[in-house]
C-alpha cells in the first residue's frame, strides 16, 4: 500500500452494516486501479488500511480525496479539511430512499460530489447525483457445476422445485408475505418445497413463531422450511440450489439479494422498492407492488409452474448480472469520478 493513499475511505462503524460490507468488497478491487485506504476500527487486516491519526495528517502536497457513506464521516471530512486544512475533496455515497433530516441534508450541501446508489435514491436528494449501482463477486456468487450434487450436500431435496426468501426475518422485509403466499400455492404443487433463511432478532421472534405456527396449521412444516442464517461465504450455494427467487420486501435501501440471486443464475420475483426496478429486467424476472397477495401468488405461480421460462431466465439472470453488476464495474465508477475530482 503507498505511503500516502490518494483515497481514504472511512468506516467509522466497527459493527458489521451494510456500509462495513461495501467498503470491504469494494477496496480490494480498487486498490488495484488506484491508491486508496480504507480507515477506521473493524475492518479486515487484508483491506489497505492506514490508521485514523494517519488520515488526518496526511501531506498537503496534492489533493485526496475523503469518501464517506455515514453522517458522520461527511462531519469528520470536513473536520479534517477546514480545521486540519487537509486537502481533502470530499465524496459522499447515499444508499437511502428517504427525505433526510436538515443536518444530513447540511452536510450533503457542502460535499464536493455525490453517488446515489440507485436512480430512486437520487431522486430525494437536492442536488445532482452519480448514480452507482452497487455491485457483487459474480465469480463468488455463480450458477452450481452440478445442483443435484449441491442439494444432496446440502441436505435439501432432489426432483423438487425450491423457491427461497432470504433475510432478515420481520414483516418489512415481507417474511410474512411470503411465508403466507407459500401456505396458499404449495398445496397444488405438490413438486414444490420453499426455504426461508434468515435470522430473527429478539423483537422479531414472536412473528417468526407466529409463522412457523402458521405454516404448522396448514401442515406444510415439511415443505415450507425455516433455515437458520449462515454466514456470508456460504450464501452462494443456497441461492445456486434454488430454482426461483423471491424478494418481497415492502421497503428496502438497494437490495443485494436479488443481485445475489441473479448472479447465481436464479429468476426473481421482487416488489418495486429499492433499487429491485433497476436490477430486475424482464427476462431475468417479475416486479410486483409491495404487500400485493394477489400479484405475488400470481407472479410466484408463472414461475414456479413453466419450467422452459425458468431455464431461459436463469441464463438471462447469469448474463445480466455478469454484464451489469459485477462488482469491478461498480469499483471503476467510482474510480472514474475519484480521478476527476483529483484532476
Amino acid at each position: 500500500m503507498p505511503e500516502a493513499p490518494l483515497i481514504v475511505a472511512p468506516n467509522l462503524k466497527r459493527r458489521l452494516s451494510g456500509v462495513t460490507a461495501t467498503v470491504v468488497r469494494l477496496i480490494p478491487v480498487q486498490a488495484r486501479m488506484i491508491a486508496i485506504a480504507a480507515t477506521g476500527p473493524g475492518l479486515p487486516e487484508v483491506i489497505p488500511h492506514i490508521p485514523l491519526s494517519r488520515a488526518a495528517t496526511l501531506p498537503r502536497d496534492r489533493w485526496r480525496v475523503w469518501h464517506a457513506r455515514r453522517n458522520t464521516e461527511m462531519a469528520l471530512g470536513l473536520f479534517l479539511r477546514h480545521v486540519l486544512r487537509r486537502r481533502y475533496r470530499l465524496l459522499f455515497t447515499s444508499a437511502s430512499q428517504r427525505k433526510h433530516s436538515g443536518y444530513t441534508r447540511w452536510l450533503i450541501g457542502r460535499m464536493d460530489r455525490i453517488v446515489a446508489t440507485s436512480a430512486k435514491g437520487a431522486g430525494y436528494l437536492e442536488r445532482p447525483a452519480d448514480v452507482i449501482h452497487h455491485g457483487i463477486d459474480t465469480a463468488g456468487f455463480a450458477p452450481p457445476e452440478d445442483r443435484a450434487a449441491l442439494r444432496a450436500r446440502l441436505g435439501l431435496p432432489e426432483g423438487q422445485v425450491l423457491v427461497g426468501c432470504y433475510g432478515r426475518i420481520r414483516e418489512q422485509k415481507g417474511t410474512g408475505d411470503f411465508v403466507r403466499a407459500m401456505i396458499r400455492l404449495l398445496p397444488e404443487r405438490p413438486g414444490v418445497t420453499a426455504l426461508v433463511m434468515g435470522r430473527a432478532t429478539e423483537k422479531h421472534r414472536a412473528f417468526l413463531s407466529d409463522l412457523q405456527a402458521q405454516v404448522a396449521g396448514a401442515g406444510l412444516s415439511d415443505r415450507i422450511r425455516f433455515l437458520p442464517e449462515v454466514s456470508v461465504d456460504r450464501m452462494a450455494d443456497w441461492y445456486g440450489a434454488l430454482d426461483l427467487y423471491v424478494a418481497p420486501q415492502r421497503w428496502e435501501g438497494f437490495g443485494l439479494t436479488v443481485l445475489e440471486a441473479l448472479s447465481c443464475g436464479v429468476p426473481v420475483v421482487a416488489t418495486r422498492v429499492g433499487a429491485f426496478e433497476e436490477l430486475l429486467t424482464p427476462a431475468t424476472g417479475t416486479l410486483i407492488a409491495p404487500d400485493d397477495a394477489p400479484a405475488l401468488d400470481a407472479a410466484a405461480a408463472h414461475w414456479l409452474d413453466d419450467d422452459a421460462a425458468r431455464a431461459s431466465a436463469a441464463l438471462a439472470a447469469r448474463e445480466h448480472a455478469v454484464t451489469n453488476h459485477d462488482i469491478a464495474v461498480e469499483a471503476a465508477a467510482l474510480v472514474e469520478i475519484y480521478r476527476e475530482m483529483l484532476a
